[in-house]
């Protein structure tokens, strides 16, 4: 059973503003490269969507690590995983 996959308006901003740094910072070929580990770990989610660590008890927010620099927060509500935000690492912690 494949679950749901939603986007947050905040995971929507965050993901834009990420690509938009890697862009300016590493280049296309390295955006081609993030993106496609983002669908790939989207996909999985989707299949399997408590794979990841919950890292916020309260909220059963999980983290899934895309890079060194950067992790997809998410939340499963039924057979829905609501995407949160994309996280750097580098920040504090959550």
């Amino acid at each position: 059973m494949s679950f749901e996959i939603r986007f947050s308006p905040e995971s929507e901003e965050t993901y834009d503003a990420v690509i938009s740094q890697l862009r300016v910072t590493w280049g296309d070929s390295f955006v081609n490269k993030f993106e496609s580990k983002v669908a790939k770990s989207i996909n999985t989610i989707s299949e399997t969507p408590l794979l990841y660590p919950v890292v916020d008890e309260n909220t059963e927010v999980r983290k899934c690590v895309l890079h060194k620099n950067c992790s997809m927060l998410y939340r499963v509500f039924g057979n829905v995983v609501l995407i949160v935000c994309f996280w750097d690492n580098r920040q504090d912690s959550l």
